[in-house]
């Protein structure tokens, strides 16, 4: 199914698409820890998620609901297009929300290194999936075409819901404990009626250690202590969760610049010749063999070793190898730029150091960060505060066509833009990796402050 958008407008497309699925699992989130269960709030946008599927299966099936050869879409065809997507990601973000959260609920929260390797696991699984997606999946679409792709992942997402479903006997479930958003307000509202008043002389002598000036909020008996120190337990997860973002910017480039560089390298292995598409399939590789790797390692250095990858020492060890990936991208660049001025055509393998680097750092950071959080955060608050892991993904792709903007703009004034015009051979590219590297560096020193606060 082709809808004859330009290059520039589907790139767009996929960004906002993916930006706006891991952004709205913050809404998720908080419809799983105030109202509904997390098991009903992963049917129900599961459900959503279908039924987006189901309209752009329509949609590739019906001649009438594409456009023609070489024209671009009617007003009603980029409509069912557009409702298909965002319900797709309207549903991907609830999913993404709740699921973690209803897995890590039946285990034993006073084994925490259950939940780490629940964590691990849960990403080795997401890894999964996208690895089927950019081999499997794509060799369909190109040979059978997008109408039976599209078949396929509707049957397999209704398998895995009817599946879900089935073992509802068997699930322990969280009740919902209202609205946190609504006793953060409160702890908040009631904080700025006792602006001028001490805590000290009204709180029994209580005295916390960090957000001190929120304890003025219990001087009325409007909030209860437990909500104070909820709230105050979750804004001190936002530093870790605002340091994380930068690191995501840089996954970024692996759907955009990494994949154009790849387009115009030598993709071939004997006499196959690499779709572009997979080019992602190299860092879903390497993160998928990091896991068992890794938990490998805790199992044979025992939990004295495996305390250099506590949560947070693990998400700085992420955002550390970060840096060095787009240090190693700016330096393959350059050869890149070198041998097509010689006309050579550098082989696609190149790359593979740079998806190393962050196909280990987005292990690391995420299963971190999902860990983190999860055991971080107040009961009543835990699906919200898991959604804070994809919401750094959906920040950091936001981030990427920000800071893309800003160096063209100021690039632009002193020469030619550093990613201005189609071929990769006369920007620099280079020079943008370099950017980022050391941007990655001043926030790795940033989340180490944010850390050792905490």
């Amino acid at each position: 199914m082709s809808m004859n958008y330009k290059p520039a407008e589907a790139s767009n497309m996929v960004t906002n698409f993916m930006g706006t699925s891991f952004l709205l699992t913050i809404f998720g989130g908080f419809i799983s820890d105030s109202f509904i269960t997390r098991f009903k709030t992963f049917i129900f946008f599961c459900s959503i998620e279908l039924l987006g599927l189901i309209l752009l299966t329509v949609q590739a099936h019906e001649p009438h609901l594409h456009p023609a050869m070489g024209r671009r879409p009617s007003g009603s065809q980029a409509a069912i297009l557009y409702a298909g997507l965002y319900a797709m990601a309207f549903g991907v973000g609830g999913i993404k929300a709740s699921l973690p959260a209803h897995g890590a609920d039946q285990l034993d929260h006073s084994n925490q290194r259950l939940i780490s390797a629940f964590f691990n696991w849960f990403f080795f699984s997401l890894c999964t999936g996208g690895l089927i997606s950019v081999t499997l999946m794509i060799w369909i679409e190109e040979n059978l075409g997008w109408n039976w792709s599209f078949k396929i992942s509707v049957i397999v997402l209704s398998v895995t819901l009817f599946i879900f479903t089935v073992g509802f006997s068997f699930y322990r479930f969280k009740l919902p404990g209202g609205s946190p958003l609504s006793r953060i307000f409160k702890v908040f509202a009631s904080t700025a009626r006792n602006w001028k008043l001490s805590p000290i002389e009204r709180v029994n002598g209580r005295s916390h250690s960090k957000f001190k000036i929120l304890d003025k909020a219990l001087i009325d008996n409007t909030v209860t202590a437990t909500e104070v120190e909820e709230t105050k337990t979750f804004l001190g997860l936002l530093p870790i969760f605002a340091t994380t973002i930068l690191m995501n910017c840089c996954l970024a480039q692996l759907m955009t610049f990494t994949v154009q560089q790849g387009n115009i390298m030598n993709r071939t292995i004997h006499h196959f010749k690499i779709p572009t598409q997979s080019l992602t399939v190299f860092p879903l590789i390497i993160m998928l063999a990091s896991i068992p790797l890794y938990e490998q390692f805790i199992r044979i250095f025992g939990n004295q070793k495996a305390k250099m990858f506590q949560p947070l020492r693990r998400i700085g060890l992420g955002l550390a190898l970060a840096s060095g990936s787009m240090a190693v991208a700016a330096i393959v660049e350059v050869k890149r730029r070198e041998a097509a001025e010689n006309n050579v055509i550098l082989s696609v393998f190149w790359l593979g150091w740079q998806y190393l680097l962050l196909g280990v750092s987005d292990m690391l950071t995420l299963g971190g960060m999902l860990e983190f959080f999860y055991s971080e955060a107040p009961d009543s608050m835990r699906s919200m505060s898991t959604a804070l892991s994809w919401c750094s993904t959906s920040m950091g792709y936001f981030l990427s066509s920000v800071l893309v903007g800003i160096t063209n703009s100021v690039s632009g004034k002193y020469g030619q833009p550093w990613l201005g015009g189609k071929n990769l051979n006369q920007t620099r590219l280079d020079l943008f990796y370099t950017l980022l590297s050391i941007l990655n560096i001043l926030n790795l020193l940033a989340y180490i402050y944010c850390a050792k606060r905490y």
